[in-house]
């Protein structure tokens, strides 16, 4: 089990992910986001390959169009 904090509200999941598969189980993907990992940004190129740990604060902010 690993339990990350994500906006500040602390998220627990049974198996080991990396950014891109928890973006797909917030049901993001597809949309415009910008994560940041222990005050780090993680380029999106690198979401697949950047695994999360037990413990890691994470922020994500989706982009919003309209005028």
């Amino acid at each position: 089990m690993i339990s990350v904090t994500i906006n500040g509200e602390r998220r627990q999941f049974d198996t080991p992910l990396n950014c891109a598969e928890l973006i797909d189980r917030l049901e993001l993907a597809g949309k415009r986001v910008a994560l940041e990992r222990n005050g780090e940004i993680v380029p999106r190129s690198r979401h697949a390959n950047e695994r999360l740990t037990d413990g890691d604060r994470l922020e994500i902010v989706v982009a919003v169009g309209g005028g």
